[in-house]
C-alpha cells in the first residue's frame, strides 16, 4: 500500500529507516532475506512497541486522540495504533467520542465475578446531540457477550424502559447474573470473566468534548 501513498514531510526519514531494513513501496518485504539479527531486532522491536501501545491503551480515557484524519493526529502512531487495536474506524471525536471502562473506581480491572453499579446522577446522563450508549466486551476477544436477555448494551432510546432512581437519577447493573426484580431492567449483562466497556457519545456536546462532564464510574457492588 506505500506506493499509493507518497511521504508526508515529517516521514521521510522513516520511510528511509524503513527501506533499510527491506520495506520500499511496492515491493514484496519477506523478512526470510534478512539477516538473522536484524530479524530479531524487528521481533524485539515490535515486541517493544505493543508494550507501549499496551500501556497507553492503560491509560486512555478518551478516544479523541486516537481517531481522525492524517492531519489531526499526525505522527501520534501510538494514539493511533491504540484506535486501531481497541476499535479501528471509529469516528472523529466530534462525530462520536468514545469513553472507555478498563477499570473500577478503585483501579482494579473488570471482572464479571465482581458486580458494579454505574450511576447517572439527575441530570447527568451523557451530554450529547445525538444519543448515547454503553456496549459490553469481553476479553480478550473484545466480542460482544452472549446473555438471556440478547442485551448488548444500554443506550439513551432504552431510557423508558429503564427504572429511574426516586431522585430521577438512573442506576445500571453491570454485571454477570441477573440482578433480579426491578432491577432486571437496568440490567447490562457481562461475562462471567475479564471485560471491558465502552461508553460512546455520538455527536457529543462541549462538555463531553472538554472534559467538563466526566463519566460516573464503575462502583464495586458490596
Amino acid at each position: 500500500m506505500l506506493q499509493y501513498c507518497p511521504p508526508f514531510p515529517d516521514e521521510v526519514a522513516l520511510r528511509t529507516r524503513l527501506a533499510a531494513v527491506g520495506v520500499v513501496p511496492g515491493k514484496p518485504f519477506d523478512p526470510a532475506m534478512l539477516p538473522q539479527a536484524t530479524q530479531q531486532a524487528l521481533t524485539a522491536g515490535m515486541a517493544d512497541g505493543q508494550k507501549q501501545i499496551d500501556t497507553a491503551r492503560a491509560a486512555t480515557t478518551s478516544s479523541k486522540n486516537n481517531f481522525g484524519s492524517r492531519q489531526q493526529l499526525g505522527t501520534n502512531y501510538i494514539g493511533r495504533a491504540v484506535g486501531a487495536q481497541t476499535g479501528i474506524l471509529g469516528n472523529t471525536a466530534a462525530e462520536a467520542t468514545y469513553l472507555p471502562y478498563q477499570t473500577d473506581a478503585t483501579g482494579k480491572s473488570l471482572d464479571g465475578t465482581q458486580a458494579y453499579t454505574l450511576r447517572f446522577a439527575p441530570g447527568q446522563l451523557p451530554p450529547v446531540n445525538a444519543f448515547w450508549s454503553l456496549t459490553m466486551y469481553d476479553l480478550p476477544q473484545q466480542l460482544l457477550v452472549a446473555n438471556p436477555l440478547n442485551r448488548y448494551l444500554i443506550n439513551s432510546p432504552m431510557l423508558p424502559q429503564l427504572k429511574a432512581d426516586r431522585d430521577g437519577g438512573y442506576t445500571l447493573y453491570v454485571q454477570s447474573s441477573d440482578p433480579g426484580g426491578a432491577k432486571t431492567s437496568n440490567w447490562l449483562p457481562a461475562p462471567a470473566g475479564p471485560f471491558f466497556a465502552v461508553m460512546r457519545c455520538y455527536f457529543p456536546k462541549q462538555a463531553v468534548l472538554d472534559g467538563t462532564w466526566k463519566q460516573p464510574p464503575l462502583q464495586p457492588a458490596p
